[in-house]
């Protein structure tokens, strides 16, 4: 799943595969691997690609509807 949200991100932000790599200093290769679930970046790098397109980790990583199915009960302690 991140691997679609990381592409889907990129496009309604109107970046290309190349901006990104560039942006977090690696290879188009590299990148191309994440968006294609063949890869996974390391903590770094997604804090950086979260700062990049302004996203929190739990929604890049596809959290946020755990996070949101389970606020209820949080939110009662």
């Amino acid at each position: 799943m991140f691997n679609k949200r990381l592409r889907e991100v990129r496009m309604q932000k109107g970046l290309t595969q190349q901006k990104m790599a560039d942006y977090l200093n690696i290879g188009l290769r590299s990148y191309q691997k994440y968006e294609q679930g063949e890869r996974s970046p390391s903590l770094d790098c997604l804090v950086s690609i979260a700062d990049i397109f302004d996203v929190s980790l739990d929604y890049l990583l596809c959290r946020d509807e755990f996070i949101q199915s389970h606020a209820t009960s949080a939110d009662e302690c």
